[in-house]
């Protein structure tokens, strides 16, 4: 039987074959649903969507991943205890029940690597390379293929898990994160995190035959669900408004509603998530769950530390209507429903459990521990109230700390701030290369004070008493809270750059040696390990620069001069400059460098061009932080 957009195929076909006990009686069971509109009694989203957690075939386990422990958890579902927790590596973000099976494929964000674990022992049966940042997995009914997203360089695989190599690589765009298989095997969705931009990618022939694009504020979606039984995927993300000023509504929250089928009339929209209870204003959405039945939606908030509970409305109109709502633990962000619908699970990520929950009551019923706190006290202090978008942080809870910089990284935007536009730069190595901002204006964390306080997010404020001006006489030690906010975001390590995992390049070793000569004067201000001549022990004489930018954006207050971003990490963070005008790499040697302020570099060949920028992209190629040391750099770690 085939219904529109393919929702269900031939299931002897090579992309909808059976597994034995999971695969014909489990898509029978969606076409029976969909002709009778009745409840589904099986399985029907366990491996099809990504999750940080999944749950088994039979309902007998649960799994999860722990991004700062490196661990996965595996929990008894019947006696909600803990079984065991296995060390798999740096980041695992996604993870996935392989068809019928206890076998689970884990993908380790940090370490460029997706293992295959066994639930049951406890043991890793394989590992199979990948080339960078590997986020979201999804297997096959039988368990036969796993699809993974590689959020760097925007690929997503197909691996074969039981050979242990890639199959298929796709083209995703840029930075893809959510994934998800069709009912029928036949198609794969995916979502971009920085767009919210989804795509299907027909498995026959491996082409992208669709596209589904929002509003260009569209941001963070990083998961995405398939309905079971109607032609619709649903996923949760922000908007981040970035002519908003002083903030005002520049941050929100939505859960978009993909049509699948065919016509311009059915194609996308949106629903505000401060819609419900009296417009009760919620934050950062991490992900989304759907019931087996198709009746039910979840959606958990990580900045709020809560939850809605809808009804899935069937009228192409409404789509959803609220019937529930939940306050949950510090920071949840993943949300699984068991086989039967009765029971859903939420996972705390800074409390580091998993929260049973009745479906129709909608209490909790068990809570598992599931791996010991890895960080010092003092980080996951600062850590919960940098994704809080609660007092004493913020007072209309609509942003935090990680709206902008999610788990340390930059969210891909260059905002419209009363100083002009500024290109949101990550926190990795900040630690090194103080004073904070484009302009220098802070020399410490504690000096964001400030922003709480101030019209951005409105908080009472973490400091009792008097608060320093930037620059001034140090906010540190001035409260506990606030150096711990300090600790957390100035623990944020470079990543190694996958662009120099077997060394240097031919091209890259060719870009080294412009880089350095004294021609370009590119390491004049790059300097040193870091590659920035910006110190945290300058004393309040921070070294500025004007590249001639400071005259591209009418809206400027504080320029001309600049401080000197790292380049360690920058292949990945596009877009470049101040104001973010320039697009790739290669747009700041030549359209964004006018007269050679930035740079001496109109003399170079195109082909001399590409060698620099591969050095670029080459960077970090080893670990800084020895070096740094060994220079008498120094590092801020609160």
């Amino acid at each position: 039987m085939i219904l529109s957009d393919g929702w269900f195929a031939n299931p002897t076909s090579k992309a909808g074959r059976c597994s034995p006990r999971r695969g014909c009686a489990w898509r029978m069971q969606f076409v029976l649903a969909a002709l009778l509109g009745a409840a589904v009694t099986g399985n029907a989203l366990g491996g099809q969507a990504n999750s940080l957690m999944d749950i088994s075939a039979d309902g007998k386990l649960l799994a999860c991943a722990n991004r700062d422990s490196g661990s996965v958890t595996v929990v008894d579902l019947a006696t909600h205890t803990k079984l065991r927790e296995i060390q798999v590596g740096k980041k695992p973000e996604g993870l996935s029940f392989l068809g019928d099976t206890h076998r689970l494929a884990v993908a380790v964000y940090g370490d460029d690597v997706v293992h295959i674990l066994n639930a049951d022992a406890g043991t890793r049966e394989r590992s199979i390379d990948v080339f960078d940042e590997p986020y979201a997995v999804v297997s096959t009914a039988d368990g036969g293929r796993i699809y993974v997203t590689l959020e760097y360089p925007g690929q997503i695989v197909e691996i074969d898990p039981v050979e242990g190599h890639v199959v298929r690589t796709f083209d995703a765009g840029r930075f893809p994160r959510g994934i998800a298989l069709a009912p029928d095997e036949s198609r794969l969705y995916y979502c971009e995190y920085f767009t919210a931009v989804v795509r299907v990618i027909d498995l026959k022939d491996g082409q992208t035959v669709d596209e589904w694009t929002g509003p260009a504020t569209d941001n963070l979606a990083r998961q995405l669900v398939v309905h079971p039984r109607r032609p619709k995927v649903y996923l949760s993300h922000i908007r981040s408004k970035i002519t908003a000023v002083h903030g005002a509504g520049s941050i929100f929250p939505y859960l978009a509603i993909v049509d699948t089928r065919p016509g311009e009339d059915r194609r996308r929209t949106r629903i505000p998530m401060d819609a419900f209870r009296g417009n009760l204003v919620t934050a950062n959405p991490w992900e989304v769950a759907v019931s087996p039945d198709g009746r039910r939606l979840y959606i958990v908030f990580a900045g709020t530390n809560d939850m809605f509970a809808c009804d899935i409305v069937d009228d192409d109109y409404r789509e959803v209507a609220e019937a529930g709502y939940l306050q949950l633990g510090n920071n949840p962000r993943a949300v699984r429903v068991a086989p039967d619908g009765n029971t859903f699970y939420v996972y705390n990520a800074l409390d580091f459990n998993v929260v049973a929950y009745d479906a129709k009551q909608l209490r909790p019923v068990a809570s598992v521990s599931v791996c010991d706190c890895p960080l010092d006290e003092d980080v996951l202090a600062g850590k919960r109230l940098f994704y809080s978008a609660l007092q004493p942080m913020v007072s209309r809870r609509w942003i935090s700390c990680s709206s902008c910089h999610p788990d340390g990284d930059a969210d891909g935007r260059t905002w419209h701030n009363p100083e002009g536009l500024r290109n949101t730069q990550s926190l990795a190595g900040m630690a090194w290369t103080h004073p904070i901002h484009w302009s220098a204006d802070r020399d410490e964390v504690q000096d964001f004070e400030h922003t709480i306080r101030g019209p951005l997010m409105q908080g009472r404020g973490l400091i009792r008493g008097k608060l320093n001006d930037s620059l001034a006489e140090p906010n540190r030690e001035l409260s506990a809270e606030l150096d711990a906010v300090a600790a957390y975001a100035n623990s944020h390590a470079f990543p190694l750059s996958p662009h120099a995992k077997g060394g240097l390049s031919a091209a890259a070793h060719r870009g080294r040696e412009l880089f350095f000569s004294k021609e370009t004067r590119c390491a004049t201000c790059h300097a040193g390990p870091l590659y920035t001549d910006s110190r945290p022990d300058a004393g309040g004489e921070f070294v500025l620069h004007d590249v001639g930018t400071g005259g591209d954006d009418p809206s400027e207050k504080m320029g001309p001069k600049y401080d000197t971003p790292t380049l360690l990490g920058v292949y990945r963070t596009a877009p470049y400059l101040h104001h973010g005008r320039a697009v790739t790499l290669r747009d700041v040697l030549t359209t964004c460098n006018a007269g050679d302020r930035h740079g001496k570099t109109s003399h170079l060949s195109d082909a001399e061009l590409d060698d620099l920028v591969e050095f670029l992209k080459s960077l970090p190629f080893e670990d800084p932080e020895p070096a740094a040391r060994e220079a008498g750099l120094v590092k801020i770690e609160r």
